[in-house]
Parts: C-alpha cells; sequence; structure tokens
C-alpha cells in the first residue's frame, strides 16, 4: 500500500501525523511512504531523518494524488477537498458531527473517512482519542493559569494562592480522560477543583484516586450554575462520541459569572459546551464576552507538537499497520473498535451521531467479502 503524510495546514498547527519511526515499521513491512515537503518540520523531524527512514519526499499535489491512505492529524480544510476521492482512505481526526460543509463534501467525494476518535474499543475506551485528550487536558491548567493574570484580562488570581490567601477555584465538567488530566494538574498546582459528571462511578472513582483541594458534584444544570458562579476557571471537558457536545454553560450562566473568570473549552472540536463557544486560533485564542475570558483553540494540542506527534503516532501506528497490511476491508472484518471509526463510505454516513447531527440518512457499514 501507498500511504501518505501530508503538512498539516491548520493555523499554527506544528504536529504531523507519523513519525520517522512509523515511517520505518511501515517501509519494513513492504510499504511505500510518501512524506510532504517539510511536513515534520513543526515537529522538528526534518525531511532527512524521514528519507532515512524510508520515505519518499513529495509534493503536496502528489501524496494526495499517489496515496491509498492519506494519513493526517487534523481534518481536511477547504482547500484540501478537492484532493478528497472514491478511491481514497482518509486515516485522521474528522469530528464531523461539528463540520457540516467537510460531512457534505466527503459524502459527495465518495472518500472512506475513517475518524480516530470513534474508534471504540469494546469497554467503551478511545484508543486513538486518549493521547490528545491527556495533553489538551494537562495544557488547559498552564493555558487557564497565564489567562488568569490581570494583563491578560483574567482576575489576577494565581493558581495555588499563597499562605493566608485562597487558591483559585477551578471547575471541571466532564471527568473523562481531559477532565482528569485537568483535575490532576490544577490539584499539582494548588487551585481548588470541583468536577463534575453525570456518572456517579466515575466520581467515585475520581474521588479516591484524586488527591488535595478536591470535590465532585453530580452534573445538573442547578450544580454547574452554583459551581461556574464562584468560579476563577471552568473547563469544559465533556465528550459525546463522534457527536455534538452539549450546551452545559449557557449564555445566562455566563453573565452570572465574575468578570475575568477564564473558559478553556476542550469540547470545541465537538461544537463546545459552553453556548458562548466559537472556535479560535492559536494566533487568535482568546476572545471575552461578559467579561469573561473564553479560550476555544480547536487544536490545542497542535502547540506542543513534540510531545502530541509521538503520542498520537504511538497508538495510530498499530492501525495504520493493520490497513497496510490487510487492506481496507479485511482490516474492517477483523477489527470491531475499527469498524466504529468509519464515518464515511461509499457516499454515506456510516455513524449515527453524524447523521443525526446534521438530519442525513445514515447507512449501517457492510463491507461485502
Amino acid at each position: 500500500m501507498i500511504i501518505a503524510v501530508p503538512k498539516e495546514i491548520k493555523d499554527n498547527e506544528y504536529r504531523v501525523s507519523m513519525t520517522p519511526a512509523g515511517v520505518q515499521a511501515l517501509v519494513t513491512a513492504g510499504h511505500t511512504v510518501l512524506v510532504e515537503d517539510g511536513a515534520g518540520a513543526g515537529s522538528f523531524f526534518s525531511n532527512e531523518e524521514y528519507q532515512e527512514a524510508g520515505a519518499k519526499i513529495r509534493s503536496v499535489d502528489e501524496v494526495w494524488s499517489q496515496a491509498n491512505m492519506v494519513v493526517k492529524v487534523k481534518e481536511p480544510l477547504p482547500s484540501e477537498y478537492q484532493y478528497l476521492r472514491p478511491d481514497l482512505i482518509l486515516f485522521t481526526y474528522l469530528h464531523l458531527a461539528a463540520e457540516e460543509d467537510l460531512t457534505k463534501a466527503m459524502m459527495e467525494s465518495g472518500v472512506t473517512g475513517v475518524a480516530y476518535e470513534t474508534v471504540e474499543l469494546p469497554n467503551g475506551s478511545l484508543p486513538l482519542l486518549t493521547p490528545m485528550s491527556e495533553v489538551a487536558g494537562r495544557m488547559s491548567i498552564q493555558i487557564a493559569a497565564r489567562y488568569l493574570e490581570r494583563s491578560q484580562g483574567g482576575r489576577g488570581k494565581l493558581m495555588g494562592g499563597i499562605p493566608g490567601v485562597r487558591p483559585a477555584n477551578v471547575v471541571v465538567l466532564g471527568g473523562g480522560v481531559a477532565g482528569t488530566n485537568a483535575a490532576q494538574m490544577a490539584l499539582g498546582l494548588g487551585a481548588s477543583v470541583t468536577l463534575l459528571d453525570i456518572n456517579i462511578d466515575r466520581l467515585r472513582i475520581l474521588s479516591e484516586i484524586l488527591s488535595g483541594n478536591f470535590i465532585t458534584w453530580a452534573s445538573n444544570s442547578f450544580n454547574i450554575e452554583r459551581a461556574i458562579r464562584r468560579a476563577d476557571v471552568v473547563i469544559g471537558a465533556v465528550l459525546l462520541k463522534g457527536g455534538k457536545a452539549p450546551k452545559l454553560v449557557t449564555r445566562d450562566m455566563i453573565t452570572q459569572m465574575n468578570i475575568g473568570t477564564v473558559i478553556i473549552d476542550i469540547a470545541v472540536d465537538q461544537g463546545g459546551c459552553i453556548e458562548t463557544t466559537r472556535v479560535t486560533t492559536h494566533s487568535e485564542p482568546t476572545f471575552i464576552v461578559d467579561g469573561v475570558v473564553h479560550y476555544c483553540v480547536a487544536n490545542m494540542p497542535g502547540a506542543v507538537p513534540r510531545t502530541s506527534t509521538h503520542g498520537l503516532s504511538n497508538v495510530t501506528l498499530p492501525y495504520i499497520l493493520k490497513f497496510a497490511n490487510l487492506g481496507f476491508e479485511q482490516a474492517i472484518q477483523s477489527d470491531p473498535a475499527l469498524a466504529l471509526g468509519v464515518n464515511s463510505y461509499q457516499g454515506n454516513i456510516t455513524y449515527q451521531a453524524v447523521s443525526e447531527a446534521f438530519d442525513l440518512p445514515y447507512t449501517e457499514l457492510s463491507i461485502s467479502n
């Protein structure tokens, strides 16, 4: 199989979808890997490193047109829609439920779209989303600490306080991977952390494994409103597998928050769990609504590409090898978790949460022998 690694073109996206080690593994298995010129530069991987691993350096048009499978980090942008075609496998983060134009472009092109974020193991875990959720959760707190500074529009509070002065109040919405990592980081800095989730069993587990100034609340609109009124930082870390995030914080709730409170909406890739969320970029990361600072960057882990690229490649490479060694049909038939990753196939939407998001027909994935 010919596998291609294009350069990411999203604003300040420095990750790359494959390390030289991944290239070497594929080449050793007998496959051809095309890497776009300069694709790894943002993560400090040179063309020479890829060539030494066995890759061929090509132009953007060549990597897209010659590949059987394109492996990316982020969803295609409009300028890349032209490259989508029926005989291409696209393996990347798609988040289609928040991207109607992309969803329709994929249907029209007939491309086979396999989304990292919906590959799901029997235990319900999302192995290809986990490392980026870990990065985003941990980053959210260091970002929040910066924007709490008065010069950045924040409340002028030190995350951990000092003896005799209360620490910052951090509210985390969601106790999944991102939320747990955010809570861990905030507690490590000495903050007071309140975490809300609808899963009481999950709250029991977190109460046992996290220590410090930490409390848990059952998530409902009443408790959310109470929690964010006294918050200095709110981390939106809600995940609805493959679908749009629910709006847990309403515009009316925002008006009741303290001026200078910082919101980090990690769920922005899914449309955000804050009603006032709109997608921002690393170039212009924040905006203010009713005195509340909003940070809603859709590719947060792109700011730490060396860590993120290694973390992503660690988990995606086994699945890339499975596609390459077995072919699409056999790979999907042999691995139910991977089959759940298929969001579009032969012009149809094959993931129900995506079809529901845009009231599009849902087609159950069916691979002929």
